[in-house]
């Protein structure tokens, strides 16, 4: 009987220790857009896990059993005003909760532009979202994905980040080039949840922002960033969601977002919950938005 007990727990072990997600550096040594110093990544838990001074950026990546693999995958990006990331509330909770519907779910953990170690700080979340969605598009085939069916979900200024790589997916920077940069880094859908859009100054989240664009910023910048006034009929088909009594980013945000997508041409699907607030993740205890992720179920399933 012991000699069978010995058996299982080492049995145990070894299937606990296949962990079907595992953690992949975006960036070969050190990232682009950024100088050596001897800065270190923060980690805060309390109820949320904040992260904050990310110095190297990565996707934490959780894949489906094949037998319910369904071929999608999903980026994730966490929210957090461009200052830290939320990464398990809108995070790898989301990609656990993506596995068990046959999802990839992929978390990625972005550079954010408030670092002193960043040259261009404005350009490197953009530029990370982008090598995250060419390095899944690398990988598609070792992991069971379908490379045409790969999304992106992002939240609050993780949504910002997401529609900017919606709408600004090919934005090239003068840098070197690998072979993995040559693939498309165009999303084929995008999730929008509570996003910021906009840096039009009466409807936009001051915090994202500042902590992107810095205090004043030029016009330009404005413009470019905000993703409204970007999108064309190349821009992914998008659901968007949002709480009507968001206190931090306004509704108009996913308003003027699917406005945009809708003179555009492009398949959009706006879902707005009269209360929720700001932060609601999965919505639970917050009334009918809880039910939201059946929702875009629905939606995941029936894209063209």
């Amino acid at each position: 009987m012991k000699h069978y007990l010995i058996l299982f727990t080492l049995l145990f072990i070894s299937l606990a220790g296949f962990s079907q997600n595992h953690i992949i550096p975006l960036w070969e040594n050190t990232p682009p857009l950024q100088k050596e110093m001897s800065l270190q990544e923060e980690a805060i838990q309390e109820g949320i896990l904040r992260i904050s001074n990310v110095q190297i950026p990565t996707i934490e990546v959780y894949l489906p059993t094949k037998q319910i693999a369904t071929g999608k995958a999903v980026l994730i990006f966490p929210g957090g005003g461009y200052g830290i990331l939320a990464y398990d509330w809108e995070g790898t909770d989301f990609a656990k909760w993506l596995n068990s519907q046959g999802i990839a779910g992929i978390v990625v953990k972005y550079r954010l532009p408030i670092s002193k170690s960043l040259t261009d700080p404005k350009e490197v979340p953009l530029l990370d979202a982008q090598r995250a969605l060419r390095l899944v598009r690398h990988q598609a085939e070792e992991w069971n994905i379908d490379p045409n069916q790969i999304g992106i979900m992002g939240f609050s200024a993780g949504g910002h980040l997401a529609s900017t790589l919606s709408t600004q997916y090919a934005h090239q920077l003068d840098r070197e080039l690998d072979s993995i940069d040559l693939l498309s880094a165009r999303p084929d859908f995008s999730i929008l949840v509570y996003p910021v859009i906009t840096f039009n100054e009466r409807f936009t989240h001051g915090g994202s922002k500042k902590n992107l664009l810095g205090e004043n910023p030029d016009p330009d910048l404005v413009t470019r960033f905000s993703n409204e006034l970007n999108v064309d009929e190349n821009t992914p088909p998008t659901f968007l969601i949002h709480a009507q009594d968001d206190q931090a980013v306004p509704l108009e945000n996913s308003i003027l977002y699917y406005q945009a997508l809708h003179a555009a041409g492009v398949e959009a699907s706006l879902h707005i919950y009269p209360k929720g607030g700001h932060g609601f993740a999965f919505g639970m205890g917050r009334g009918a938005v809880a039910n939201w992720r059946e929702v875009l179920l629905d939606w995941i399933n029936n894209l063209n």
